[in-house]
């Protein structure tokens, strides 16, 4: 693989690490400050970061063990490990930084009033936490508007056909910080101003649900990417267009691809073959056409083209079970 084709794994990685390191310090900050304020948010925000670096350890792991090539016992590769991986990093955020937000918010809230000391300690904390997770985020944007900007796309539609978990996560991760930090900036303020700790309870409970709907949106894509998800969809339309020119083949009855892992894609595709080649023919043309999409999109791993008749009745009704009314873009005859 070439450099250019590594250099969006390196990024990963340097992403993933600078969020790592970003977060363990602010964390021991944010838990300081809170101690020291007595403020319900600022603890729920130390939570937070606690949450994400442990994120970023077991996205870095993602990483790792990702990149491991294939063997007898998996011989597709391990490059689902990175769902894997990043999955539980998902359950992480909810666990330890959503729970404990909610946990420290409802205890406010419906507890006994608390006393607040040393404010400035926090504005001092948040404003130190605001440039560091500042740093960590613009770093992340910069790969989204890059890569989004690759593949021609805008930075929504990007995150949501991705198939490298980690730059969306540390994204997320560190947009919620940074709505954490405002809000744990205004309940610091409103403790102050009016002396009731009630704006630090719903500022935790507030922060408790930022951090859910964030691990949820994470777990949901990874659980997509888990269960085989397709390729990009324009790299499917070009698979198609490809098999489809080709002079031996009459009609790509169905196309079927999976991604492996990020930057891996299975292609299995059934085609009817003109009748007059023989099977020499046949074999030659499969090899060609698999080293032609290799070299076409270099995330295909995996090609297996089986020649079929398409006038099968039981291929027919099993690509209309899956497509449903769209199975006439898919090659089924009608």
């Amino acid at each position: 693989m070439s450099e250019q084709e590594e250099s969006p794994k390196g990024e990963s990685t340097v992403t993933v690490v600078l969020a790592g390191a970003v977060n363990l310090a602010i964390a021991i900050l944010k838990a300081v400050a809170g101690v020291l304020t007595g403020s319900g948010a600022m603890l729920s925000e130390a939570a937070h970061s606690v949450a994400d670096t442990i994120t970023e350890i077991l996205l870095l792991t993602a990483l790792r063990r990702s990149s491991k090539p294939a063997d007898r016992v998996h011989p597709f590769g391990y490059g689902k490990e990175r769902y894997f991986w990043s999955l539980l990093a998902a359950v992480s955020i909810f666990a330890s930084g959503a729970m404990f937000s909610f946990y420290e918010g409802f205890s406010t809230v419906f507890g006994e009033p608390s006393e607040q000391s040393s404010p400035i300690v926090g504005y001092v904390v948040l404003g130190i936490a605001f440039l560091l997770e500042g740093t960590s985020w613009l770093q992340a944007l910069r790969q989204v508007r890059r890569e989004s900007g690759e593949q021609k796309r805008s930075i929504a539609t990007y995150l949501r056909l991705v198939d490298d978990p980690a730059p969306k996560s540390v994204f997320f991760e560190d947009s919620a910080a940074l709505v954490g930090l405002v809000l744990a900036f205004l309940a610091l303020l409103l403790h102050q101003l009016t002396g009731s700790s009630l704006y630090d309870g719903l500022a935790s409970i507030l922060i408790g649900l930022l951090l859910a709907v964030v691990a949820w949106s994470l777990g949901l894509t990874n659980l997509r990417l888990l269960i085989g998800r397709q390729a990009d969809p324009v790299v499917v339309r070009g698979i198609r267009q490809l098999l489809s020119d080709a002079p031996e083949i009459e009609a790509v009855v169905d196309l079927q691809t999976m991604l492996l892992g990020t930057d891996l894609i299975l292609v299995c595709s059934r085609v009817d073959f003109d009748d007059s080649l023989h099977a020499s023919d046949v074999e030659r043309a499969c090899v060609r056409l698999a080293g032609e999409l290799r070299e076409a999109y270099s995330d295909v791993s995996e090609v297996f083209i089986e020649p079929v008749p398409r006038t099968d009745p039981e291929l027919r009704a099993a690509v209309l079970a899956r497509y449903g009314e769209a199975a006439t873009r898919y090659g089924t005859p009608q």
